[in-house]
Order: structure tokens, then sequence, then C-alpha cells
């Protein structure tokens, strides 16, 4: 791949990594109940109302992550010793001390995914600003470590990245177009190009797809992740590094009739022994100590 050496590999050793995302986004939601114009448009069941009501029955959809989705997602992760990455709408970590707690004590790394689980494409600037600043500042507050990654609600604006760098951010992960990491140069002020280290995200290999795709069983779905992995790691070996993601949440997977699903694939992946399991912040920096950002 361009700008990757080709005797790169990961810290390990091996030549494909994966990174396990979980989505930590419940109470975080829309609500009118905060202030909304409208009630969370995502649910398991299709029935938003088109009027500013409270949808009681896809709330408690979310709550259920949090009451009894996380111990099971974080509890099969923890049990393997697997590395992960939370991508925490910061107000719901502040709803969810316990949890806060858990992930402060984990082997995982604690993302930024907004302030809210809302879209921030239709902000100004200052108000992007401020929405970046909150999330991170809530996330250091209640995990006790500032994040360094930053993962949006699927849209962004064009100030995003710029924002981002101004406030310290390590790496962004707004990108679908690669299985590696990249440098990417975002316009400052002044007429400066500064570079941000892209860490791509996939959204086929998420969980959401079970939402989206009521016809996806979690055996399909755990199907599709190992062959995704089987063939990265195929391409990995025989043309160069490679990077997979696998997207979690916990209201989605943690469920009783799935979590079986995230097993199997992870029994697939501790079979094999050539992958670094890693956060994306390891990756992150692994990645930027071999191809440094362009000067």
């Amino acid at each position: 791949m361009t700008g990757v050496p080709p005797d790169f590999s990961w810290p390990d050793g091996s030549r494909l990594a994966l990174s396990i995302v979980v989505n930590v986004e419940e109470g975080a939601e829309m609500n009118v109940r905060d202030g909304d114009a409208a009630p969370e448009p995502v649910d398991e069941i299709g029935a938003v109302p088109r009027r500013p009501v409270r949808v009681h029955g896809n709330e408690s959809n979310y709550r259920y992550g949090i009451e009894a989705g996380a111990a099971r997602v974080l509890g099969l992760l923890e049990r393997r010793g697997l590395p992960f990455t939370a991508t925490a709408a910061a107000l719901a970590l502040e709803r969810a001390p316990e949890l806060a707690r858990r992930l402060a004590a984990s082997d995982g790394e604690v993302a930024c995914h907004g302030h809210r689980w809302v879209h921030q494409y239709r902000m100004e600037e200052d108000e992007e600003r401020r929405f970046i600043r909150d999330a991170w500042q809530s996330i250091e507050s209640t995990v006790g470590q500032r994040p360094a990654g930053w993962l949006s609600r699927f849209l962004h604006t064009e100030n995003t990245q710029r924002l981002l760098l101004e406030q310290g951010f390590t790496y962004h992960m707004d990108d679908y177009s690669g299985d590696m990491p990249f440098w990417s140069m975002v316009d400052c002020d002044g007429g400066r190009r500064e570079p941000l280290l892209m860490v791509p995200y996939a959204l086929d290999t998420n969980d959401m797809k079970m939402w989206t795709a009521p016809a996806l069983s979690p055996r399909d779905w755990a199907a599709y992740a190992i062959d995704t992995f089987e063939w990265l790691a195929r391409e990995a070996a025989e043309d160069g590094p490679r990077m997979m993601s696998l997207g979690l949440h916990l209201r989605i997977i943690g469920r009783p009739g799935r979590i079986g699903a995230l097993e199997r694939f992870l029994d697939h992946v501790s079979s094999r022994g050539d992958v670094w399991v890693a956060t994306r912040l390891a990756i992150a920096n692994a990645f930027a100590d071999a191809v440094p950002a362009p000067a």
C-alpha cells in the first residue's frame, strides 16, 4: 500500500491487526426529554413517530445495552484478555457511572463518539468546537484519561478535522476508504496544512447491520465477519499489512440471541494466532512510528 514500508509488520510481528470497537451510545441518543426536536429515529422495530414525543419502548431498548448488554460484551472480551476501543458518546458514560468505572479499569481505550449521539454536520464552527471540547472533557472526567480518537455519528463538517487537530486529537475514524491507516493533510488557519492520522472504520462488519437489515441473522453476521478476517489475513500475508475493524453495540450484539455470534468470531480469531488484536490508539501509534507524518 502507498506509503507503507514493504517490511512493515505490526508490533507483535503480525501482518494483520484487528480493532474491536465497542460503541457506547445508550442514554445519549436523541430524545425530546433532552431538548431534541424529535425522538431517536434509529430503533429495532422501525416505529418512529413524526411528532416530538418520547418513545419509551425505544428508550428501554437502548437502556438494555447498559443494564444487560454491557456485561455480556465486555465480559466476553475481558475473559479473553482482548484489548478494545470503546467509542463513547460522553453523556452515555455520565449517565452510566458504573460502566465508566469498568472501562477505566479495563485494558480498553475510550475514544470520543461525540458529546451526545447526535449529528454534528449541521453545526456551525463554534458550536462544533464546543461539542468536541465538551465530549473529551466529559470523558476525561468520567474515565480519568483524555481520549485520543474521534468518531462522529455518520457525518461531520468541513471543519471537523481542523477542530480535532486544534484540540489535540491523535486520530480520526470517520473514513471508510481502506484497510490501513493513512495521513490526511488538513487545511488549517494561515494557509498551513497539518497531518491528522486517519484510522479507517468499517460499516459492513458492523453489528448495526442486524438492525438496519433485519433479515441478516447473527449467524450470517458472524460468517461475514469471519470471511472478512480470512480474506484480509490472506492479503496481509501475500500483499502487505492490513487492519480489520469490527463494530459492536451494547444494545445489539449484547442480546442473548446475538452474543454467540461474537463468540464464534472471536473463537475463529483465537484459532489463527497470527493476528494482533489492539486498541485503535495502539494501531495509530504503531503506524505513526513506522510511517512518520508528512512534513
